[in-house]
């Protein structure tokens, strides 16, 4: 389960800047979700929860925002959504497709006090 490893990464994110710049708790993080970052949402719900505790973040709420999977398509030159890696282009039917996002996950933004 990397989501474990996930969350531990959040929370050294929020603890340096919980350093950096003064603040003692978190009430929300959202989190930004690629379609294919192949992130189990449930799991790092409970990661998240066990991780985040005794630290500026225990209690936060985790608000998890779903971006889409992206990619250009080489027969009609177009960058597309996709619902599936390997689906073909929705727009031509083109099977020659270059990934452009959708595999990422970042902090977007958080709630302090």
């Amino acid at each position: 389960m990397h989501e474990m490893s996930l969350a531990e990464g959040m929370r050294r994110i929020v603890e340096d800047q919980a350093r950096a710049h003064g603040f003692v708790r978190v009430s929300v993080i959202r989190l930004e979700i690629g379609r294919f970052a192949g992130v189990e949402k449930p799991a790092l719900e409970f990661a998240f929860d066990v991780v985040m505790r005794g630290g500026p973040a225990e209690g936060a709420r985790l608000e998890m925002i779903d971006l889409p999977g992206r990619a250009l398509c080489y027969d009609c030159g177009k960058t597309v959504d996709l619902a599936d890696r390997l689906d073909p282009c929705p727009l031509c039917g083109g099977g020659r497709l270059i990934p452009e996002g959708g595999d990422e996950m970042r902090i977007k933004d958080m709630e302090v006090l």
